[in-house]
């Protein structure tokens, strides 16, 4: 078990009614802390409550001694595999085979070292989103103390800019609003009262709660500290995370159990040879040379490293597609996913507020565009002009003149100072060609009412050059309407109204609400002078309403598509969110979710049995209102299906979940470092298009392996077969062992490695996801490599018993069994690319470029093998005739047609 830095007792013993802090009065907390109001704690409390409570830290986890990581590196059975081929390549004294395969061990432990390393980062990224300082009112003295100094029952002062030291009840707030996206994916900050709630609400609704770790936006406020250290939300997260178990990839557990079988089966055979031979009387030395020779025929050395290139080569083409991979086996796990698990805010939206819709006296409008590009239209009911563009450009001009938000243009894109919704009701000003400084110039601001929870408006007040006033107010649509007696109606130089109809109002707010959006209203007072002076009295009297806009964070329109082509793909996609369910439901039915009316929130699924809830996810997409909690439980259910789920997320309330999931997605524009550092995949456009992408890049990898696979084993069965026949009949060994492992190490190793370039085939996404318990060697795989070792036997031996007869010698017999065992293997490079399709085509010969750079490598090898006098001597080889080489070229070719002919037929049965 790991020692924590801090007490026990400090991160174990929580307050006994955190359930009820949000529930209770001002006056209640007083009297639970035994606190004064104006005082604070005295020194004598806050002992007491230390010695209770310990620090306001979050346990941290002693770190792995950094030689236990690296030899943790080498625990794994890919790195045995390497091992068992380093020692085989010793026993036949071939050291420079030894030394690249240490190599090969080598690099991927460091590689590994290094990405644990990057790993054990996730705990210390929680930790670092405690702030450091808090103004604290202690024995009637406010002062500035360390947060980790703080206890329950500590009066804490707040004000905009500060980070949140810990969990706080608030008692007196100031126009506050908090940004708790990184806690519960809000995506805009949350204005903050300090009224108790009548009933048990969902984190992200405890509208009298700050939280540890979240940011204070705007205003300033009073608030009693109620939880400190692992206490607190953010310590419940970080509890979490340390006791998340991750899975291991279904690549690793197929390649474990495939490595297992092929070597029971390699040793049990060898066996079974040398006590045939034995019984037969062979002499022991002749018996040791032919099982040797069959271990290393059998044992397909190359194939850990192809693994890893073929990851590595998943990696780069991920990175050149903005997806950076942090763990190499989590290419593959990609390409098996059957669930992802997609945060709204960033991801499958913009994540910038939009205007969408207008209601105007009498019509409706529509917004188009996306998020803060200034491009779009505004339009009526299927896209006829708008009827009243005067009145359209009133409500524009009161969105944009009252406002404090900056639209900045930087080379990154468009970046906004303010509040997201303003910013967005100045891209609508732009959309209704308004032009801000002329604006602004025109109707000059001389005073204003700032937005405040308690009323719930903005007030500005203007002048033109006519002499003339207009007090223009925005904000919640109940709090406007209560000061209307009317609506604004243009005519010409003077304003005309008519009287409001509440009833009608109200039912547009409720349309545009029900569509998942925000809701603002906007109102103007025409004033018949100047004034310089705004107070609350001046908002009486005849205010009339311009209308309403209807603001939401636009799906991305990449990720329309991207769903759909996961989709297609049999890959469900549902979506986790921290939104209100309306919310997300409106933005799942815009992205084409299937099952998009179908909404669980947090407080349901806390009602569901396990058994229920595993009935409820099947055909449910969109969960709202989440806790981490609720996240990391769906990915456990899911999983728990068979499903292989990838998660994304990007704040810190996301890090169980994104550890858990098989493949953790982070976010690395938009997320914090505590999500990027439990993930096995980072977006660096937080785009979920990438994720799609990166999909079909995990399949291709995949897709590449078992050709490689389906590549070596038949080599190596042939290779198998060969000496198994020859030791069985009292034949003589046609391939030496030395010879063997030059064809294992260099043109099997150097063809297969072709293999891990190979792009995708067609309609690589529209196969169903594989099952994760499909073994690695498929019934049709398992077929191919019986057949072609049958062919690739059959014509070692053709070519040898040939020169046999033809009276050549021994060495020159087995050199041309080598050169037609390496011409075998590249005309089965090209059948094997397609591992269904034809390649007897003008594409399938021609090879990608990879293919074509191997086959002219193992060429010129070969030239070497069988020509350099050094190789020769090494390899017991004999220079052939031209008239010999091209009999070895022209078996390869018969095999390549015959494996055509095969494929032919079984597309015919199918």
């Amino acid at each position: 078990m790991s020692k924590l830095n801090a007490p026990v007792s400090a991160q174990t013993t929580p307050p006994s009614n955190t359930t009820v802090w949000h529930q209770q009065t001002a006056s209640q907390l007083y009297q639970q802390y035994s606190v004064q109001p104006e005082q604070g704690l005295n020194l004598l409390q806050v002992a007491q409550a230390r010695e209770r409570y310990g620090a306001n830290l979050l346990p941290a986890k002693q770190p792995v001694p950094a030689w236990r990581r690296l030899l943790r590196q080498f625990n794994n059975l890919l790195i045995y595999v390497l091992l068992v081929a380093a020692l085989l390549a010793a026993v036949l004294a071939e050291y420079l085979d030894m030394a690249v395969i240490l190599a090969v061990v080598l690099v991927n432990g460091i590689i590994g070292f290094i990405q644990e390393g990057q790993a054990e980062k996730a705990l210390q990224s929680i930790g670092a989103l405690l702030s450091s300082r808090a103004r604290v009112l202690r024995e009637g003295q406010t002062e500035q103390l360390n947060a980790a100094e703080l206890v329950p029952g500590d009066i804490v002062i707040l004000e905009a800019g500060d980070k949140v030291p810990a969990d706080m009840r608030l008692l007196k707030v100031y126009n506050l609003q908090v940004q708790e996206a990184s806690l519960t994916g809000e995506s805009v900050a949350v204005e903050k009262h300090s009224e108790p709630l009548a009933a048990e609400v969902v984190l992200a609704d405890r509208r009298n709660m700050a939280y540890s770790g979240t940011l204070v936006t705007q205003g300033r406020a009073v608030a009693l500290v109620v939880a400190t250290g692992s206490a607190t939300e953010l310590g419940r997260i970080n509890r979490m995370l340390s006791e998340v178990v991750m899975l291991s990839t279904p690549l690793l557990q197929q390649m474990a159990q495939f490595a297992r079988y092929l070597t029971m089966a390699v040793l049990g055979f060898a066996l079974l040879v040398f006590v045939l031979g034995y019984l037969r009387d062979y002499s022991l030395n002749y018996l040791f040379m032919a099982v040797v020779s069959l271990v290393v025929a059998a044992i397909p050395e190359g194939l850990p490293t192809i693994l890893t290139v073929a990851l590595a080569i998943g990696v780069t083409r991920m990175a050149k597609r903005k997806a950076i991979i942090r763990r190499l086996p989590a290419v593959e796990t990609l390409g098996a996913v059957s669930v992802i698990c997609s945060d709204k805010t960033g991801t499958l939206t913009l994540n910038e507020m939009m205007v969408s819709q207008l209601a105007l006296p009498g019509q409706q409008l529509t917004v188009s565009g996306s998020g803060y590009s200034p491009v779009g239209a505004i339009t009526a009911a299927a896209g006829n002009d708008v009827a009243d563009a005067e009145l359209l450009s009133w409500l524009c001009r009161a969105a944009l003149l009252c406002n404090d938000a900056q639209l900045i243009d930087a080379e990154a894109g468009r970046q906004i100072q303010g509040d997201p919704m303003e910013a967005a009701l100045l891209v609508l000003a732009e959309k209704a060609e308004l032009n801000r400084q002329q604006q602004v110039a025109e109707y000059p601001r001389h005073d204003e009412i700032p937005f405040d929870s308690a009323h719930k408006y903005m007030a500005t007040l203007h002048s033109d050059h006519q002499g003339r006033g207009y007090i223009f107010i925005k904000g919640a649509p109940e709090a406007i309407l209560a000061q209307c007696h009317s609506v604004f109606l243009p005519a010409g130089s003077e304003p005309a109204s008519t009287a409001l109809d509440t009833a009608y109002w109200q039912q547009q707010i409720e349309q545009i609400a029900a569509g998942g959006q925000r809701v603002l209203a906007l109102a103007v007072k025409w004033l018949d002078s100047q004034q310089t002076v705004l107070n609350q009295q001046d908002l009486s009297g005849d205010i009339q309403l311009l209308g309403l806009v209807g603001l939401i964070d636009p799906p991305r329109p990449e990720a329309i598509a991207a769903i759909a082509a996961c989709q297609q793909a049999g890959i469900k996609v549902k979506m986790i969110t921290g939104d209100h369910a309306a919310t997300a439901s409106a933005i799942a039915v815009q992205l084409g979710l299937a099952d998009a009316q179908r909404v669980l929130t947090g407080r349901e699924l806390d009602e569901l049995s396990e058994a229920q809830l595993a009935d409820s996810i099947v055909h449910t997409a969109v969960f709202a209102r989440t806790t981490p909690a609720h996240k990391l439980r769906l990915v456990t259910a899911l999983q728990a299906q068979g499903d292989v789920v990838a998660m994304t997320g990007d704040g810190v309330n996301d890090a169980p979940a994104l550890k858990r999931a098989d493949v953790g997605i982070a976010m690395g524009r938009g997320g914090t470092e505590a999500a990027r550092e439990a993930s096995e995949m980072v977006l660096l456009d937080d785009n979920f298009a990438t994720i799609a992408q990166a999909v079909a890049a995990g399949r291709n990898v995949y897709d590449n392996l078992k050709k490689a696979i389906a590549f070596l084993l038949p080599v190596n069965g042939g290779e198998s077969l060969a000496i198994v026949l020859a030791l069985l009949f009292a034949l003589t060994l046609p391939i030496m062992p030395l010879q063997i492992l030059w064809v294992n190490m260099v043109s099997s190793i150097g063809l297969a490695l072709a293999l891990a370039f190979e792009p995708p085939e067609p309609k690589l996404m529209q196969r169903r996801p594989r099952k994760v318990t499909e073994p690695l060697i498929s019934g049709f795989v398992l077929w191919r490599i019986l057949l072609v070792s049958g062919l690739f036997t059959l014509g070692i031996f053709a070519v040898f018993n040939w020169a046999i007869a033809q009276q050549l010698s021994i060495d020159y017999a087995r050199t041309m069994a080598v050169n037609t065992l390496v011409a075998m293997e590249v005309w089965y490079l090209f059948s094997v690319r397609y591992m269904q399709g034809p390649s007897l085509s003008w594409q399938g010969i021609r090879g990608t470029q990879p293919v074509l750079i191997a086959v002219a490598i193992v060429f010129g090898l070969q030239l070497l093998f069988t020509y350099l006098p050094l190789l020769q001597q090494l390899f017991s080889t004999e220079a052939l005739r031209f008239s010999h080489g091209l009999i070895c070229v022209g078996i390869g070719v018969v095999v390549f047609i015959v494996l055509e002919l095969e494929k032919w037929l079984s597309r015919r049965r199918s």
